[in-house]
């Protein structure tokens, strides 16, 4: 029988998160550093903020691996 460690699955989870993120926000800090686009640039990085954080708080709460999957689709 195959016994599956869920704190290192959460671990795992959660680099996938901040690799995503962090993909996210690249085209985003380039055009936070332009002037004219900085505003629109922070509100949607604001967007992704709140968007990580709500999959974050999923991988914490699971119990599964199905939930830990569930929370990064």
């Amino acid at each position: 029988m195959i016994t599956i460690n869920i704190d290192k699955a959460k671990t795992v989870a959660h680099d996938m998160r901040r690799t995503a993120r962090l993909a996210e926000f690249a085209p985003l800090d380039v055009k936070a550093n332009i002037p004219s686009e900085a505003v629109a640039a922070e509100t949607a990085r604001q967007v992704v903020r709140e968007k990580y954080a709500a999959i974050q708080t999923a991988i914490d709460g699971a119990a599964t691996t199905d939930a830990i999957k569930a929370a990064l689709a």
